[in-house]
């Protein structure tokens, strides 16, 4: 028997980052509350309390400068106004897939739309989202959905924004979709299904239908942990909620070969560890209890044959030599030569007495009744074993690079050879690939000939999934003003790509610096590492655009501190133009001196006179705060108080 988990269980996104944001100000705040249970586990709830956060049930419970943390599942539109109104600090750890749609039907609102919403009527995350319009519209599914547009047909041309609950079931959205694309003629369908919902309500639909027993984890209260019981329900005739490891018992596992574990995404890692830990218990001392006397005896008169593997408890380490027994009236012995291929390995680093440990049986005297055994050689055959299975199973190996071989490398895999082709390195064409020997690599085994001892394998398969992985994981967490380290990977004239994990964006060659620049190749080279922030994205375009300037050190606000009207400044010539050259007082700020202000004399053009590059001292005549433009002359540091009145009277 064996317990089988489902790799989405737990913690998704939002709600480790609403928990992490509570523990924090927990922490900080001497006075905070969070307004009801800042997600559904009362263990994450009691352990706020216990930091010193208090929990209140309604705003109107809240005391004047206390901080309040909004729950993952948002709040009313009002509830904010309220707080704000009695001097409350607002820390809004609302879900950011949550807050999408929060914004959508706030839009809706002001386009004179109807914001639809699909979702459980008195879940806390709908009548939040909906209090964000006037004539917000709850339905639970497809079925009340015909049944509203039936009501009054004119609904159907009606101006719809649709959208649907993070945790609804993806069945129930796809069915209100084509009812909505069918019979209506003007509604905007939103898909706002977390995409950590759909893939741990997906796994669990597929770990269900292949076990004989199906345990779900969460809080009784969380609707995402009962929607995934519900699913799971669908393809396993055993399903079973807790919300701990103590209310499983041994009979839920009676007649049970292979049992699965999913969990809701407001449950710990610790709990879903203690659950899975409890099973496997559980589980094991089942199978110790159905062994029957017959088998046990049995096991006392089986025999032993050379060649044959078998598995046996390590009973004492000597110097020389391990003790086993197999079980039978013969006694298993593996010399130190036969337990590893290392052969400066001590016996007690490989083994220890109480160990399981499987063998290969090279002979047995039945007259003095032991067995010689060899660990080693089964190691060898196992190694071939593992890797053919690796090969099977799409699993992930690591070795090192010994060396480069014609048209690619060979990595060293448990003592096994394995060719990369170069194709296959992870490297760019044409890449030096002797610089990677005696690196660690992780590689998928491609092919396998056991009769020719040819294994082929790819790095490249690898860091292709890592990638999609490290993609999924930044579209699922990504949010406006959120900082990310990158790397430049290529250059453009209109500005630079960034890979900030395995997704690429755009920093626009006017978010790069605070300074005038022709080129992203003057402030950036391909290669650099940059501290960049989010400042829109497109899921559904996969596009995001990226700032670098730091929007704290406003280049204005330094140059409104330093300059006045009349002050003198050493400028440099950023650009010339027919009427006048631009010139930068400080970095990020430029001043215009019109052509007429650039020499005592009539020119015909500033390139007569100045070259972009140059500096120069030019006195400030003018400054527009609301526009944030300078005017600078040239001319009135050069001519007397007549050429002053001159350029008064252009001015004029």
């Amino acid at each position: 028997m064996q317990v089988m988990m489902a790799e989405s269980a737990g913690f998704c996104y939002g709600v480790k980052r609403a928990v992490d944001m509570a523990r924090e100000t927990a922490k900080k705040c001497r006075h905070s509350v969070m307004l009801g249970s800042i997600i559904h586990n009362a263990n994450v709830v009691a352990e706020l309390e216990a930091l010193g956060m208090r929990k209140v049930d309604s705003w109107d419970q809240v005391r004047p400068g206390e901080t309040v943390v909004i729950r993952s599942h948002g709040e009313r539109k009002e509830v904010f106004e309220r707080l704000a109104a009695i001097g409350a600090t607002c820390v809004n750890a609302t879900c950011p897939n949550v807050l999408r749609i929060q914004q959508l039907v706030a839009q809706a609102q002001e386009e004179g739309r109807t914001p639809l919403i699909i979702g459980e009527m008195h879940h806390p995350e709908v009548l939040g989202a909906a209090s964000w319009s006037e004539r917000s519209v709850i339905l639970p599914g497809p079925r009340e959905l015909e049944n509203w547009l039936n009501e009054e047909p004119s609904r159907r041309n009606m101006p719809l924004t649709a959208t649907a609950q993070t945790t609804c079931v993806q069945g129930i959205w796809e069915s209100s979709k084509e009812i909505l694309k069918k019979q209506c003629t003007n509604a905007k369908i939103f898909d706002t299904i977390c995409n950590a919902t759909h893939r741990r309500q997906t796994e669990a639909a597929e770990l269900a239908a292949q076990v004989d027993v199906m345990v779900v984890v969460g809080d009784r209260k969380s609707a995402n942990t009962k929607h995934l019981a519900e699913i799971c329900r669908e393809k396993c005739g055993r399903v079973v909620q807790i919300e701990r490891a103590g209310e499983l018992s041994s009979e839920l596992f009676e007649g049970c070969l292979v049992a699965g574990l999913t969990a809701g995404a407001s449950t710990p890692a610790g709990i879903i560890k203690e659950v899975y830990t409890t099973m496997s218990e559980e589980i094991k001392n089942m199978e110790s209890n159905e062994e029957s006397f017959e088998e046990l005896l049995e096991k006392s008169f089986k025999t032993l044959n050379t060649g044959e593997k078998v598995t046996g408890i390590v009973t004492a380490v000597g110097p020389t030599e391990v003790q086993v027994d197999l079980g039978c009236k013969q006694a298993g012995y593996i010399s130190v030569d036969e337990l590893s291929a290392d052969p400066n390995v001590k016996p007690e680093d490989v083994v220890k007495v109480g160990d399981e440990i499987e063998t290969y049986i090279i002979r047995v005297n039945d007259v003095e009744g032991y067995a010689m055994l060899s660990k080693k050689r089964l190691d060898a055959v196992k190694v071939w074993e593992d890797i053919e299975v690796a090969r099977e199973n799409k699993t992930t190996l690591e070795g090192k690079v010994t060396e480069e071989n014609k048209g690619g490398i060979v990595v060293n895999v448990k003592g096994v050879r394995v060719f990369v082709p170069a194709s296959q390195s992870g490297q760019p064409r044409g890449a030096d690939l002797s610089e990677m020997i005696g690196q660690t690599v992780s590689l998928r085994i491609t092919e396998v000939n056991r009769a020719r001892r040819r294994v082929v394998g790819s790095i490249r398969a690898v860091q292709f999934e890592a990638r999609q992985a490290a993609q999924a994981a930044i579209w699922e967490s990504i949010e406006v003003g959120k900082h990310y380290t990158g790397t430049v990977k290529s250059m453009t004239s209109y500005g630079v790509f960034v890979d900030i994990g395995g997704v690429d964006g755009m920093v626009h060659i006017s978010e790069l610096s605070w300074s005038r620049i022709k080129n992203p190749a003057e402030v950036v080279s391909v290669g650099d590492t940059l501290d960049v922030y989010v400042i829109s994205f497109d899921p559904e375009k996969h596009k995001i655009s990226l700032g670098v300037k730091d929007r704290s050190c406003n280049p204005w606000d330094k140059f409104m501190e330093t300059y006045h009207v009349g002050d003198v400044a050493n400028v440099r010539i950023v650009k010339l133009m027919t009427f006048g050259a631009f010139a930068e007082v400080v970095p990020g700020v430029d001043g215009l001196i019109h052509i007429s202000q650039i020499a005592d004399r009539r020119i015909e053009k500033p390139g007569d006179v100045l070259s972009e590059g140059q500096m120069v001292d030019a006195k400030i005549t003018a400054i527009d705060e609301e526009k944030q433009k300078i005017s600078l002359s040239i001319r009135a540091l050069l001519g007397s108080h007549e050429d002053e009145a001159d350029e008064a009277e252009v001015e004029e």
